[in-house]
């Protein structure tokens, strides 16, 4: 894409003349691609005033990276534009703004001029301070590549549409003040030589240098890997293909020299920070007064694999506090690739409660991201803090929201492990605590619930006593929430747990345990090291490179490797739905117990389970049993299949009320395919909480339904 160098093709881009007074008359263009250049709009001459012979056209503010990308990958001018000047003012500053007037406004240049060194390269012996015509100094380390190009435009976040960008082209074409293509293709003094090409490597071949570096992938292997890359499609065919060692090295070095602590106050630090990865930052409030710090964060990597995946998929949340390591709460916004991996998509870090801000920063991120698709949404928002305000959620993402309760059974299952040895009263505690998370759905209240559990386990004191200690206050909160919100199923459990196995491991873990902690060190290792483990695995599974370091990055959780479990190795006894068995894939004469299947507070005998974790067993037999619909997959679920089983037991012999029975269950099953369709675009509200039902205690397990 792009415009030519010598601009004949563009004019049938022109419209007709138009006065700066009438911008906002303009059509808001939205090219569909994920880049595009100035041949892709259809621009507006202006008539008159200061930019009088310009072309312009707006488009929308958040598509502006996208527009400058688009236009340095002309094909036959290849370049790199670089901010030029920058200016800001603040909202309410002007009392009678211009129609266009700024509240940002950047003047973008080709990295190629305006200064122009080709005539006066210095001699042996001569003095090289020469300044060019041009009238402007030298650039520092830019003398080689400045050839006198004037192709330049300004971008201008509108005063008054702050939304809207208005771009004025100055000088579409790259040429020098002689009005000749000055680089590309069409330069005939640039054949042959870099000038051909764009001035700098890529923004992404940057990127995925500094990734591969910062998960340890040599100099000498980076340098063979993409020139071997380079042979691969045909020799040299741009800027990139002449990365050296030198450059390489420069970014090495960088990382190097680089350092979290930006100053040596951690508030001036994170500010200092923010100014300059500002394209990285959806959303940012100062630690000020009663005002707490709040920083969103999504790099473009990021933001690519949210529109990705998170369209009509699942975003879960996954929320880190209270822990030494942390002083402030760091919640991830994951989604999940095909191979169920959860991807951490943004972060946001804040020193007070997550939930009671939740509204100041997620509309800023849902902004960004339909910002680049206004089609995107996806199937639903897996939450797991009882906390967060639904009604947002719903309203941000127009999709329903589920509760993960991945954190309670995490929690509960290592606290049984630790404090109970007995392997028989630790499956069976475990299934009571369940019941507990679903005693409102069966009729019971949780103070009774709770009560009920201590009484019959009064012998496991060291449980008790942790139980009341650390969840006690908590119990409420989490029931309430299970009562009012659908429940997310078994298999995002254990993607969720993964990645938190990975933040704790390679985040965490290198953070110091001190009420000093930096908030500049997490973000820091959140954006370097983290970040590119992330990504370099997703290099390895799409283009088959580095498949010898595959054991060392790739992202494997028990979803997946439950996936590749087949059924004939899953044994279940549907006349005893109380425990299931699957062979191991390693060791065919090694069979794994799974205790209360299909439930969410399913338990293995497998290693990977006993240390507190969901083993691919438990996820396993959960599908199977969902598929099969031999066993439930939530306890919630079983309360709707018995009140059901009821009805069928019970039926009428009047034939006049079992036929208005028949059109009241016809009605019945309308109604809920109307449910589902309003769950699934998050308008759904949940039930009173006077709300009853069958108590689980009864509850049977049903039969096979062919």
């Amino acid at each position: 894409m792009g415009d030519k160098c010598e601009g004949g093709r563009m004019k049938s881009h022109e419209s007709k003349v138009a006065r700066m007074e009438d911008i906002l008359s303009l059509p808001v263009q939205d090219p569909p691609y994920a880049e595009f250049s100035a041949a892709n709009i259809n621009w507006v001459k202006v008539e008159g005033g200061r930019q009088g012979g310009d072309d312009i056209a707006l488009i929308p503010f958040s598509r502006v990276d996208d527009f400058v990308k688009g236009e340095s990958s002309n094909a036959e001018c290849p370049a790199s534009f670089r901010v030029e000047s920058r200016r800001k003012r603040p909202e309410g500053s002007l009392n009678k703004p211009r129609v266009d007037g700024y509240l940002e406004y950047t003047l973008y240049w080709c990295s190629y001029g305006p200064e122009d060194y080709r005539d006066i390269e210095p001699h042996i012996g001569e003095n090289s301070s020469i300044k060019p015509a041009s009238g402007k100094g030298s650039r520092p380390g830019r003398r080689h590549m400045m050839r006198g190009c004037l192709c330049h435009f300004t971008v201008k976040r509108l005063y008054t549409r702050p939304l809207l960008a208005l771009i004025i082209y100055n000088q579409r074409n790259h040429v020098d003040k002689t009005g000749a293509p000055c680089h590309g293709i069409l330069d005939q003094e640039a054949v042959g030589t870099r000038a051909m090409y764009a001035p700098r490597i890529s923004e992404e071949l940057r990127q995925k240098v500094m990734a591969m570096l910062h998960v340890g992938i040599s100099l000498d292997m980076i340098v063979q890997h993409h020139m071997e890359e380079v042979q691969r499609h045909g020799g040299p065919q741009n800027r990139d293909d002449f990365l050296t060692r030198n450059d390489v090295r420069n970014m090495e070095r960088l990382i190097r020299n680089s350092s979290h602590e930006l100053h040596s106050n951690d508030h001036c630090s994170v500010k200092m920070w923010v100014q300059r990865h500002h394209k990285h930052v959806f959303y940012f409030q100062e630690n000020c007064g009663s005002e707490p710090l709040i920083l969103g964060i999504q790099t473009d990597w990021q933001l690519q694999q949210m529109l990705r995946y998170g369209h009509s998929g699942s975003v879960a949340s996954h929320t880190a506090s209270g822990s030494k390591k942390l002083k402030y709460t760091l919640c991830s916004l994951l989604a999940f690739d095909t191979s169920h991996n959860a991807i951490p998509v943004a972060w946001i870090i804040t020193s007070s409660s997550l939930s009671q801000h939740i509204h100041k920063w997620m509309p800023s991120l849902v902004e960004r991201i339909r910002g680049k698709d206004t089609r995107w949404r996806p199937n639903a928002v897996v939450v797991d803090d009882p906390a967060f305000e639904a009604s947002v959620i719903r309203e941000a993402f127009q999709c329903r929201v589920l509760l993960c309760i991945w954190h309670v059974r995490r929690r509960w299952l290592k606290g049984l492990l630790k404090y109970c040895n007995n392997f028989d009263v630790q499956r069976e505690m475990f299934k009571h605590l369940g019941r507990i998370v679903y005693c409102t759905r069966s009729g019971s209240s949780t103070s009774d619930a709770v009560e009920e559990f201590m009484q019959i386990y009064i012998d496991q004191s060291a449980f008790i006593e942790y139980f009341r200690s650390k969840w006690l206050p908590k119990v409420e909160l989490w029931v309430s929430s299970v009562r009012n919100l659908p429940v997310a199923g078994q298999e995002p459990y254990a993607s969720i747990e993964s990645y938190h196995i990975r933040l704790k491991s390679r985040v965490l873990s290198l953070l110091p345990a001190n009420s000093y902690q930096r908030v500049d060190l997490l973000i820091h290792a959140l954006t370097t090291q983290f970040h590119s483990f992330y990504w370099f695995d997703q290099y390895i599974a799409e283009t088959g490179y580095f498949e010898n370091l595959r054991d060392r990055f790739s992202l494997t959780n028990p979803w997946y490797q439950a996936m590749h479990i087949p059924d004939i190795d899953v044994l279940l006894d549907e006349e005893n739905l109380h425990f299931a068995k699957v062979v191991s894939q390693g060791d065919s004469s090694v069979v794994y117990t799974i205790w209360n299947p299909g439930s969410e507070f399913g338990f293995c005998d497998c290693s990977w389970s006993m240390l507190g974790n969901i083993c691919k067993h438990t996820i396993k037999v959960a599908i199977f049993c969902r598929c099969r619909q031999i066993a439930r997959p939530l306890l919630s679920a079983q309360v709707y299949r018995q009140t059901l089983l009821n009805l069928l037991q019970n039926l009428p012999d009047d034939p006049l009320v079992l036929e208005h029975a028949i059109a009241h269950v016809t009605r019945l099953q309308q109604d809920i395919k109307s449910l589902e369709d309003l769950s699934n675009s998050g308008l759904l509200q949940p039930l009173s909480s006077g709300t009853n039902s069958i108590p689980a205690e009864n509850i049977q397990p049903y039969p096979r339904i062919n």
